[in-house]
């Protein structure tokens, strides 16, 4: 039964169709289905799908956009759902999300901060398009653990760059880790950059965070 389910979930994200997402959130809370499941198993499924797709031109921006649209609007169904069982854990720490300037990409940002507000970190994600100085400042506001970076387009992955070179000189690190992620992003860049950690999906970017924050057996 929730294969099935979860086959209509991933369709709906590949389809870029909310409403559907919507109502098939709504059905598994209704039949008591873990909400980080139903992320993982049915939704992300169709995330990664239209994600790899596009990565190859088979699918194209406007596609990507309504993928990310649906998968918000199943997201923001069950989040009260997951910060249910949220609650009952304790912080596992502070994270700044941001796409960096010059990008306006959002789905794979959108969904760790979901997957990491679930694990019971404390998230703020400022949106797209954000300059070194905006995400260091809020990091510094909120007396963040982890500044977390997306970057889709090679020519904005040196912004990643530039926010950690820009944390060095203020001698905010090691204080703040830094965690790098977006399709262009390799292991080789990352150790260029110096970022603490990588992670290719939203399921790898919680494990990571937790052993920036020394917690990684939780």
């Amino acid at each position: 039964m929730s294969e099935e389910l979860y086959k209509e979930m991933a369709q709906s994200i590949i389809d870029g169709d909310s409403d559907i997402a919507t109502d098939l959130a709504k059905k598994s809370i209704e039949l008591n289905m873990h909400p980080l499941e139903t992320i993982t198993k049915g939704f992300v499924i169709g995330v990664n799908y239209i994600g790899d797709q596009f990565g190859l031109g088979e699918a194209f921006l406007p596609e990507l956009v309504m993928a990310g649209e649906a998968m918000k609007a199943a997201v923001a169904v069950l989040e009260p759902e997951l910060l249910k069982l949220g609650e009952a854990r304790e912080m596992m720490g502070k994270v700044v999300l941001a796409t960096v300037e010059g990008d306006i990409h959002e789905i794979g940002k959108t969904l760790v901060g979901t997957m990491l507000s679930a694990s019971g970190f404390e998230v703020v994600d400022l949106g797209v398009d954000q300059p070194a100085d905006k995400i260091i400042g809020k990091a510094l506001e909120i007396n963040a653990d982890i500044i977390g970076m997306s970057a889709l387009l090679t020519t904005t992955m040196v912004r990643q760059r530039e926010v950690i070179e820009e944390l060095d000189k203020e001698g905010l690190r090691p204080r703040i880790k830094v965690m790098v992620g977006g399709a262009p992003i390799t292991r080789d860049w990352v150790t260029k950059i110096k970022a603490d950690g990588y992670s290719e999906d939203a399921i790898g970017a919680v494990k990571i965070a937790k052993e920036l924050v020394g917690k990684a057996d939780q």
